[in-house]
């Protein structure tokens, strides 16, 4: 890219999580102007008088889906980039050591017993980090660990705690908490509140600040392990560092809106698109990019029906399409 056209590009991106999020805050069936939202927003700084409803349906209702689609869509984004790099995969995503169905077991388990969210968060994120252990206690052969032996441990863990994903729908009670679960697995920000998020963004915005601080050192994973260790990088630490920073994040997502597809395969690949490979460009630029798609795509799943649709399936009407073209330009080499 040239750089008279980087530049600005990058303005762009840095101020679309913010431009973004003051629109959407306006959008839905109680529509506000984005003057008459900046007003609300800072009425108790400045004695403006709002009427009692906007204030309720801006801090109340929409203001923390806004936070919470901002740090998912930047979590997911940055650590679907950093697992991207980190096994030298391009269809890597934050999946890939079975975190997030680790997670969604930890929540479906603790929907059977209670509807307090702050105890399905920690559920899930206990679970999601037991997985990574679980993963990276398999992968170890001989006391040695290899790429290859951690995606493919990824892979069982991932499919075993699918599996008992599946059990505990199965034994769950038809008429009322079959529903709870199978809606919360598709993902959705509906349940987001000011307490409930207070556990989960600290958590996402430590892994994301982590990956930020790293990110040259992804670009040393791209060469052999003699070569890097040669250049003074711990590989072996580095790698570590990575799968805990992004399980954090992926965890702690999924505790809080269920699962959430493509958006960490999709958005760094939008970013190489623009920015090529080199991950010290691609890490920030994800954020951005990741935060303000994900607050696009749960207004459309809160406004644009009367009945509020699945996160999920907007992300994966979005992606397939997106990979199809992808596929149909490059032919699968340049992924």
């Amino acid at each position: 890219m040239k750089r008279s056209l980087a530049i600005p590009l990058t303005i762009l991106i840095i101020l679309a999580p913010f431009v973004t999020a003051l629109l959407c805050l306006g959008i839905g069936r109680y529509h506000l102007s984005p003057a008459e939202t900046l007003q609300v927003l800072f009425s108790p700084f400045t004695g403006y008088m709002a009427e009692p409803t906007a204030i309720s349906v801006i801090f109340n209702v929409r203001l923390p889906r806004i936070l919470l689609a901002l740090f998912v869509g930047a979590g997911l984004s940055v650590a679907g980039a950093s697992f991207q790099s980190l096994f030298g995969n391009p269809l890597a995503t934050p999946d890939t050591l079975g975190v997030a169905t680790g997670a969604s077991f930890g929540a479906v388990m603790a929907l059977l017993h209670t509807h307090n969210m702050l105890l399905v968060q920690a559920a899930a994120l206990a679970m999601g980090l037991l997985a990574l252990l679980f993963t990276c206690s398999i992968s170890r052969l001989r006391g040695k660990t290899s790429i290859i032996m951690v995606v493919l441990s990824g892979i069982v863990v991932s499919s075993l705690f699918q599996a008992m994903v599946s059990l505990v729908k199965y034994v769950a009670d038809q008429e009322e908490q079959l529903p709870t679960i199978t809606y919360w697995l598709m993902g959705s920000m509906s349940r987001s509140s000011m307490s409930n998020i207070i556990l989960g963004l600290p958590i996402i915005l430590i892994g994301i600040i982590i990956l930020i601080l790293m990110r040259w050192r992804l670009n040393i994973l791209s060469l052999q392990e003699d070569e890097a260790q040669s250049l003074g990088i711990n590989v072996k630490r580095l790698r570590l560092a990575v799968m805990v920073a992004s399980t954090m994040i992926t965890a702690s997502c999924v505790s809080m809106c269920g699962q959430v597809g493509w958006v960490g395969l999709l958005i760094p690949h939008a970013a190489r698109m623009l920015y090529g490979s080199d991950n010290r460009r691609i890490i920030p630029v994800s954020v951005g990019l990741g935060s303000s798609f994900m607050v696009v795509i749960d207004t459309a799943a809160r406004a644009a029906t009367a009945a509020e649709i699945p996160v999920s399936i907007l992300t994966a009407l979005i992606g397939a399409p997106f990979f199809i073209l992808l596929l149909r330009k490059t032919g699968g080499a340049k992924l």
